[in-house]
């Protein structure tokens, strides 16, 4: 195999162990295995929030609400065991409840209204953050320290010695490599997103799909809204919106490392990773916060960039 035909197909992972190895020059502390292991844990919410925007953009759409969906899943939880006094598993499935509110809104305005999932998301954004601040009297926090141990343990507990969030993590991208990778369902999920009108002619249900595509992600990123209500015992308000071009980000580098440029899971596994790689090896680097941020920037638009040629290169 040629020089060329390898980096078209292994480009972007030659990046990544280049990233590797840089950071490592500059931190031993970098490939130890606690570090290591805090990388993938600190990378488990992005992934989680990155899985239910690959859902989205497989459609053909587009979700800009994905944090609304991770507040109000951390807000409904945090409220139904402080102020209710609900137990911890139902206040999870509240809280998974409370970000379908999010999935549904967003169904009835691209497929009830027929408006463009763009604007449609934007508008849930928007609504979403008023909702928030009027809730929390202008954004204050809601903090419960008697929060129980078995809600904490969803981001500071281990099964078999692995992380709970990590293991979370991984199942929920298990479930998703599953339906949008191995099923049925996926391909005609693909199917819609690459040629609406053909798989309209098709006969496939297009409105059903996308209907169940928005629920099920917002339900999704909720879980992600668990874990770091858990991680930190309160509920901040529109603190989800930290998340939204990261998991953009990791979607489209995803998307374009496959061989027919699509959204898929493994792709923004990978990409979640790589930018895990870059926050986690920038701050042991101890650079300027605002210098950081550049940086972040420039090898962020520089990886897409790569992706998109490679993409283009096979």
């Amino acid at each position: 195999m040629s020089i060329k035909s390898l980096l078209g197909r292994y480009g972007f992972l030659f990046i990544i162990a280049g990233f590797i190895l840089f950071f490592a020059s500059f931190n031993p502390v970098f490939l130890q295995g606690g570090n290591l292991m805090n990388i993938v844990a600190g990378s488990a919410i992005l992934l989680i929030v990155a899985l239910g925007m690959t859902l989205i953009v497989a459609t053909g759409g587009i979700d800009l609400s994905v944090g609304i969906a991770l507040d109000f899943g951390a807000a409904f939880a945090v409220v139904a065991m402080k102020e209710y006094g609900i137990n911890w598993y139902g206040a999870a499935l509240i809280g998974i409840g409370g970000g379908s509110i999010v999935g549904l809104l967003n169904a009835f305005l691209t497929v009830g209204l027929n408006i463009s999932p763009f604007l449609a998301t934007l508008g849930t954004f928007f609504i979403g953050s008023s909702v928030q601040r009027i809730f929390t009297n202008g954004g204050g926090p809601i903090s419960y320290r008697g929060m129980p141990q078995e809600f904490r343990d969803l981001a500071v507990g281990e099964v078999y010695g692995i992380p709970t969030e990590i293991v979370i993590a991984g199942v929920i991208c298990l479930i998703y490599f599953i339906v949008l990778e191995r099923s049925i369902i996926g391909r005609r999920i693909h199917a819609i997103g690459m040629q609406r009108s053909a798989a309209i002619v098709a006969g496939l249900k297009v409105n059903k799909y996308l209907i169940w595509s928005f629920v099920a992600a917002s339900m999704t990123v909720a879980v992600g809204g668990l874990i770091a209500a858990a991680n930190i015992r309160m509920f901040t308000p529109l603190s989800g919106f930290s998340y939204l071009l990261d998991a953009i980000a990791a979607v489209f580098i995803g998307a374009a490392l496959h061989p027919r440029g699509r959204p898929n899971v493994l792709g923004t596994l990978v990409a979640v990773l790589f930018l895990g790689i870059v926050t986690n090896g920038l701050n042991l680097m101890g650079l300027n916060f605002n210098v950081k941020g550049a940086m972040s920037g420039i090898i962020l638009v520089s990886a897409l960039a790569l992706a998109v040629a490679q993409s283009k290169q096979r």
